[in-house]
């Protein structure tokens, strides 16, 4: 067939086309709406399209559903998601389906079981890193200086990943997968405040809070009343502890049932460590430990 020239009408079953030898054709069926064949310009000219209608609606009830803790009527369902309560009921029916969605009685409604399935495949591919490698890029664009996460191996912190450049004035010393001892770092600190006082002081038996240099903490008492100020204050320091000219300061990183899993620290030259950076960390952090699906307990 000679290529199309233009378009020369439409009805509500056929599109006729106008060759350029002046012969009309119908060349494909359509409907008032929407072409079923599209030309890249007519997709662009075409209203919202009704399959990202219905997925802002899918989403719109699902974060409805995600306000209540228990089941929920169709009623309540619309008022909140601002649609019908017909499109929502059939929305829904169709989530029922699928089990994204369950249906406790006619009626009402509350998440399904299949969305915890998929919770449960992307929690299982997602790293700590790979949840803070942004975060940990904008915290460094923002201080300019090294931002590190380290997790907990025994007696030991390990660092796993690093953002810094060249113009932070530090040299960094210890690069990915290195190790220092957990009392001697911010990171360290924030893990040893979650254990008991015997676990504490079984550490302390096994290390014999060994120094690096005059500014090491190594007596158990002073150590101790260390830990009870990183358990006030939510964050830890380093001052100058494990390296003489670098400060730290760290706040902690959780997963989905409040465990501790990482370490979140800036580290910077000892004159220059500020302390205004330190609610940009813990925000940096307290958005890590989201991504992982933690969500505080709300103070009572």
């Amino acid at each position: 067939m000679p290529p199309l020239l233009r378009l020369a009408h439409r009805t509500p079953s056929v599109c006729i086309g106008v060759s350029h030898h002046g012969i009309k054709r119908p060349i494909l069926h359509c409907t008032n709406h929407i072409m079923k064949m599209e030309t890249p310009e007519l997709a662009a000219a075409a209203p919202g399209k009704t399959s990202i209608q219905v997925i802002e609606r899918m989403m719109a009830l699902l974060d409805a559903l995600a306000n209540y803790s228990d089941p929920v009527s169709l009623k309540e369902l619309s008022k909140v998601s601002g649609l019908h309560p017909s499109t929502a009921h059939r929305i829904l029916n169709d989530m029922v389906v699928t089990r994204f969605v369950d249906r406790v009685e006619p009626g009402t409604y509350r998440l399904g079981m299949r969305l915890l399935e998929l919770g449960n495949v992307v929690k299982s591919r997602l790293s700590v890193r790979e949840a803070a490698l942004d975060f940990m890029r904008a915290l460094h664009k923002k201080t300019q200086q090294t931002v590190n996460l380290s997790v907990r191996q025994g007696d030991e912190i390990v660092y796993i990943d690093r953002a810094y450049s060249e113009r932070s004035g530090m040299q960094v010393v210890r690069a990915i997968g290195g190790r220092a001892p957990l009392h001697l770092t911010s990171t360290g600190k924030l893990f040893l405040s979650i254990d008991d006082a015997k676990t504490i002081r079984a550490y302390a038996t096994r290390t014999g809070l060994a120094g690096h240099n005059k500014n090491s903490i190594t007596d158990l008492a002073r150590f101790e009343r260390e830990l009870s100020l990183v358990r006030a204050r939510g964050y830890a320091r380093d001052n100058e502890e494990l390296e003489l000219g670098v400060r730290c300061m760290a706040a902690g990183i959780h997963d989905d049932s409040g465990k501790l899993v990482a370490g979140l620290s800036i580290s910077a030259p000892a004159d220059r460590l500020q302390e205004e950076w330190l609610e940009d960390l813990v925000q940096t952090a307290s958005s890590i430990s989201a991504t992982l699906g933690y969500r505080p307990t709300p103070a009572i």
